[in-house]
């Protein structure tokens, strides 16, 4: 439960962000929204302290915050806050959204353990990094990490499930413009396949083709999936 708590709160840091620095704002020269400037740092507070001040008690602020943001957007007042629907807005969080579907599936995909090809300067010969690379890469989650790793998994992709539910009501103007709205579906379809019952009372990690499941490589595809989705989306946004 920890960890599929902590994949809820990191998507929810992620669209914070968004809301604070995209959606809230007509543009880059624009104030920030003083609700939003207190909710996405409370959001971001370490998830483990429970002494004073708590974890609870900055999620709780946090919650206030988007709640007095929430009221302000339909409130009498034409210059309160505002909540902009725009396909540039709308590709910033999918951007967020694709990089986090790719860092899981990779995560997940870890657990069997794999010898990955280095490819961080693909594409740059004259990039550098700050420390020498290696060709191959030796990725291999901890036995006892992987179930963490899982269900922190399912945690993203249930929060990302309700946040595009949210996102197809309200970018549909947008989505319609730009013959969108089947993509963004099919995002949905595989995110809720994703969260389908888990039939076994414990995460199994059997081999790729061997006698025993492996959950997290079921969870992978279906995530590298909706991954590969959310990039075509992003593309069809841009280009609509």
């Amino acid at each position: 439960m920890p960890s599929f708590e902590f994949g809820v709160v990191v998507q929810c840091r992620d669209l914070a962000r968004v809301l604070r620095q995209d959606y809230s704002r007509s543009q880059s020269q624009s104030v920030e929204d003083k609700d939003l400037i207190i909710a996405e740092p409370d959001l971001n507070y370490t998830n483990d302290r429970w002494l004073v001040p708590s974890t609870e008690g900055k999620y709780r602020e946090a919650l206030d915050a988007l709640n007095r943001y929430k009221a302000r957007l339909i409130d009498a007042d034409p210059n309160d806050a505002q909540f902009y629907a725009r396909a540039d807005n709308l590709r910033e969080w999918l951007l967020v959204v694709e990089t986090r579907l790719g860092s899981l599936s990779q995560r997940l995909s870890a657990s069997v353990g794999q010898i990955r090809v280095n490819t961080d300067l693909g594409g740059a010969p004259a990039g550098e990094s700050a420390r020498t690379l290696t060709k191959d890469v030796v990725v291999k989650t901890p036995w006892f990490e992987i179930d963490d790793v899982f269900y922190e998994s399912r945690g993203s992709a249930w929060t990302m499930l309700l946040f595009l539910r949210a996102a197809q009501f309200d970018f549909e103007r947008t989505l319609e413009d730009k013959n969108a709205v089947v993509s963004l579906r099919q995002i949905i379809r595989e995110l809720e396949a994703a969260l389908a019952p888990v039939g076994s009372p414990i995460i199994m990690n059997g081999s790729e083709y061997g006698l025993f499941p492996n959950h997290s490589l079921v969870l992978a595809s279906y995530l590298s999936r909706a991954h590969s989705a959310v990039a075509d989306l992003r593309e069809l946004l841009e280009r609509g």
